[in-house]
């Protein structure tokens, strides 16, 4: 598997030389200055790529080309915002960027209720809470219909678990949930996102999932044309929150959409962590399943509990079967390298590492700080190694 690296241009505090001493060879990343809608020009995308080269590197995967959410919605500029996406995938492949990973998220990116959890042996890791995002959901925010989306112990629960938070908490509790993310392109304020769950109160998941279809047969000829792999991210976390439509949370999901728009182009990003956090998700039978459909994969592990919390596990510890699943794809590009295509190699990144040792104190971004993703890469590293010597008969 090919050895990638999320980097969030210039600004981030890891830099692109940090990447290659942790062993990368190729880079994920975007225009984030530019996704505020528009199409990204050529000139720009040439610049970032230049930068990227320069440091030793190659820009293997755009993550991500912003879906606006007027195209979610089908509703006001969508036709003009599906034509800059359009434009975005020629600017990218003509480049040489062919890897296109995007999600079709309603208005959240990943959401989490901690960025700095303290793991019981030490360093800190992201962390989603149920009774903390049930506690805001239903006492802060105050969504209409939202206690119906809650079973009644997790209500009480929130109750006393709003009753203890200060008001700094509950301010904190909110930056994370709707007003930060890394590299996004639209941040809100509690008004603002009432406003926009407002715009969503009327789209079902059926719809929704419509509407990602429509989008994708709009835009998978272009990528048809110009050689790109346009690869979806699922739902993060992989289940209903703040009463919105998922439609990227089960391997149904998956099976529907690559189903109505069968061109090699329509596939899929593997996230191991994001599946994960849904216990319906059976990760290795997904990694066979979708193989043939897989452009790009995201390897990180969680734990999940009983109340639907979860938070971001060692690489190699949590609920996925990760060696499983790395099996599983090395065999998908065996089975690509015997076909004798040149693009046999998935390239896979690690995500979301812990906060760990030098870097505990420094400004990062939650998630993407430098030594836990090493840690991570390395112990993949180990497992790519070890499925390599056994598919090779010198280990059994």
């Amino acid at each position: 598997m090919r050895q990638t690296w999320r980097w969030f241009g210039p600004d981030d505090p890891v830099a692109l030389d940090h990447a290659r001493q942790a062993g990368a060879g190729g880079i994920v990343t975007a225009l984030h200055h530019l996704n505020q809608g528009g199409a990204w020009p050529a000139e720009e995308v040439a610049r970032r790529k230049r930068e990227i080269e320069a440091a030793g590197l190659v820009w293997d995967v755009v993550e991500s080309i912003n879906v606006a959410e007027d195209i979610k919605t089908r509703t006001g500029a969508w036709k003009e915002r599906i034509e800059d996406y359009k434009g975005s995938i020629r600017a990218v492949a003509r480049a040489g960027v062919r890897i296109i990973c995007y999600n079709f998220m309603a208005i959240t990116d990943w959401t989490r209720t901690d960025l700095a959890w303290k793991l019981p042996g030490g360093g800190y890791a992201l962390r989603f809470d149920a009774a903390d995002f049930a506690a805001y959901d239903l006492f802060v925010l105050k969504r209409r219909g939202a206690e119906a989306d809650h079973a009644p112990g997790m209500v009480k629960r929130a109750e006393a678990r709003f009753r203890e938070m200060s008001e700094g908490d509950v301010g904190k509790l909110e930056a994370v949930l709707i007003d930060w993310l890394p590299a996004r392109e639209v941040v809100y304020g509690r008004d603002g996102f009432r406003r926009m769950l407002d715009v969503y109160a009327g789209i079902s998941r059926e719809e929704l999932r419509e509407n990602l279809i429509a989008f994708l047969r709009e835009i998978t000829p272009v990528a048809e044309e110009e050689g790109a792999l346009l690869c979806i991210h699922p739902d993060d976390p992989s289940f209903p929150i703040f009463g919105l439509p998922r439609v990227m949370s089960e391997a149904e999901d998956v099976r529907a959409v690559l189903a109505a728009v069968p061109e090699r182009a329509c596939g899929l990003t593997l996230c191991t962590g994001a599946f994960g956090s849904n216990p319906k998700n059976d990760l290795v039978a997904m990694a066979k399943e979708f193989a043939r459909k897989i452009h790009f994969v995201h390897l990180r592990n969680v734990t999940r509990e009983p109340d639907g919390s979860f938070y971001e596990a060692d690489h190699l510890g949590g609920d996925v079967d990760m060696v499983g699943v790395v099996a599983a794809l090395m065999e998908e590009e065996a089975r690509r390298r015997a076909e004798g295509r040149e693009d046999h190699e998935l390239p896979m990144r690690p995500d979301h590492g812990h906060l760990l040792i030098d870097d505990i104190g420094k400004t990062v971004n939650p998630g993407y700080s430098c030594i836990g993703r090493l840690k991570g890469l390395a112990e993949l590293r180990g497992v790519m190694a070890a499925v390599a010597a056994a598919r090779a008969g010198r280990i059994s």
